[in-house]
């Protein structure tokens, strides 16, 4: 496997020991961020099920029935994302991508990775204030409302609905599909070039699967608008964020 990058100076920044332990964390916080969004961009998904019934709302009465949901949220979702968020900005500042002087496939994904996360991370923030209601009222996520009101955010600008929900998903796909086929390499599960392979394969179906459930959603959310405004209740709302 080709090198990621000509050298790795959070190494020396932060020591050979506690970089190890770690880019570990990272690696399995991570994990357990993707298996959430895989979760979330499914239930999104339902949107384009329709209101009648309304799977979708069905979906988020479930979550938020949950009992001890805000010891769920911090414990398997506010902190992982935090923790792979903070210290991905870390590896993103001090990392010297190496594209210009070896130009092969996996050094551009690793680039890809790192303006990704970024992306990412303006994204969450924004989806997550909006959602709460820091952004005004009109953005907000009502729960017991969750299709219309989802529906009435994503459509409220169309920067929402054709830029800032796109690139979001995109984004949020690719790092997904690309982090899962490097934590396989990560934890030693896929050593040879040929499970790389292999497993590469499988990763670009994850991509493509998480993809396709992300714009079903924001498809049926954008046409659910101009078709039925009144009473088409749709769209991206991350369910136990929200």
């Amino acid at each position: 496997m080709s090198t990621l990058t000509a050298n790795d100076p959070t190494a020396s920044a932060l020591g050979g020991q506690a970089h190890f332990l770690l880019r570990r964390l990272h690696s399995l916080t991570g994990l357990v961020f993707g298996g959430y969004l895989v979760v979330h961009l499914v239930v999104n998904a339902t949107l384009s099920q329709g209101t009648n019934p309304d799977v979708y709302q069905e979906q988020v009465n479930k979550i938020h029935s949950l009992p001890f949901l805000p010891i769920v949220e911090w414990v398997f979702i506010y902190l992982p994302i935090l923790f792979h968020l903070f210290y991905g900005i870390w590896i993103t500042v001090n990392g010297q991508p190496n594209v210009n002087h070896y130009p092969f496939g996996k050094n551009w994904f690793y680039l890809i990775q790192r303006i990704s996360a970024i992306v990412i991370a303006a994204f969450i923030v924004f989806h997550v204030l909006a959602m709460k209601g820091a952004l005004g009222p009109a953005l907000r996520f009502d729960p017991h409302h969750a299709t219309a009101s989802v529906m009435e955010h994503i459509n409220k600008s169309p920067v929402l609905a054709y830029f800032i929900y796109p690139l979001g998903i995109l984004a949020s796909c690719y790092h997904l599909a690309n982090g899962f086929w490097t934590a396989a390499i990560t934890w030693g599960l896929t050593i040879s070039a040929a499970a790389q392979r292999r497993w590469g394969y499988v990763c670009i179906g994850i991509f493509l699967l998480t993809l396709a459930c992300g714009a079903a959603a924001l498809g049926w959310a954008i046409a659910g608008h101009f078709t039925s405004a009144a009473s088409a209740e749709v769209l991206w709302h991350w369910p136990a964020l929200s």
